[in-house]
């Protein structure tokens, strides 16, 4: 594989990891470059419009410093501009939860993940595409999306990951509306839900995995539906799914798709990979085969 010589950085000034964005920048120019554009954002919602100038630049690598929101802005804006699904990108996983990252086998190690940005393999992954806006770890509505919503932001800075568990043991007991929900065009689902969620790879946050199965370029995402209610029926699923399959719960409903349509009877919040959206009483979500092209370790995607 021809080492990378044009290079695009796109960073969220705020996320650490290791020696910061100074020795990001010492450890880029050790591979050699010739070119090296950087561009940093105060918030991830300032991503795109400096990934599609980073893009202008034909690099060979884009490099993406950040937690899953900031990834998943810049990923939805490759998947979106014409060329972009060409250009590899490498992960920095310098967030709260680094999901994608993990899942992809990218490490909290600021020298070993440029190491594979520069040195890794070259796969590309399906992406869920949710109202319109692409997603690559998970996307929910209902209690998940309500707990996403309430750790956005300074309480996520404060706590980190334990901002879930904080703000999720507030929305146990939250109201479970009727949800009717079709799997490719077909009824199956019809019930109240506290949780649905949708899914393009399998380990969400504390290495629990949600989907057992999942595959991030397998062309399919999976669906899970949660009808637990309080605190008793939520350990009893949380338990279930750190040390068996989350199929294998009571208050779990799961299967496999390409297309799935979510009606509500009242609008709730939702999220795509760990960043609040707002309420809707409808969610359509849909796989984007082969969307983008990130680096990963050797032979970590079959």
């Amino acid at each position: 594989m021809r080492t990378p010589r044009k290079v695009a950085v796109v960073a969220h000034r705020r996320k650490t990891l290791g020696g910061g964005l100074d020795e990001l920048r010492r450890l880029i120019t050790d591979e050699g470059v010739d070119e090296l554009a950087w561009h940093e954002v105060p918030k991830s919602r300032k991503a795109p419009k400096q990934v599609r100038k980073a893009l202008a630049t034909e690099p060979d690598l884009l490099l993406v410093w950040g937690g899953d929101g900031m990834v998943q802005r810049c990923l939805d804006t490759l998947a979106r501009t014409k060329g972009g699904a060409k250009v590899p990108v490498g992960i920095i996983p310098a967030g709260t939860a680094n999901l994608l990252a993990t899942n992809l086998g990218v490490p909290h190690d600021l020298a070993e993940a440029v190491r594979i940005a520069f040195h890794g393999e070259r796969h590309k992954i399906d992406l869920g595409v949710l109202n319109g806006e692409h997603f690559a770890v998970m996307a929910g509505i209902g209690f998940d999306g309500a707990m996403i919503q309430d750790a956005d932001g300074k309480l996520k800075d404060r706590l980190g990951k334990l901002s879930y568990v904080y703000t999720g043991l507030r929305h146990l007991d939250g109201e479970a509306p009727k949800a009717a929900i079709k799997v490719d065009g077909t009824p199956w689902f019809a019930e109240h839900a506290s949780c649905v969620l949708v899914g393009n790879v399998s380990t969400v946050t504390g290495g629990i995995k949600a989907f057992d199965d999942a595959k991030p370029a397998d062309g399919w995402l999976d669906v899970g539906v949660a009808t637990a209610r309080g605190v008793t029926q939520w350990a009893r699923t949380m338990g279930r799914m750190a040390v068996g399959r989350s199929e294998d719960s009571p208050f779990v409903h799961m299967t496999r798709a390409r297309r799935i349509d979510v009606k509500l009877k009242k609008p709730l919040t939702y999220e795509l990979d760990g960043g609040a959206r707002g309420a809707v009483k409808r969610i359509r979500v849909e796989v984007a085969p082969a969307a983008v092209k990130v680096c990963v370790p050797h032979q970590r995607i079959g």
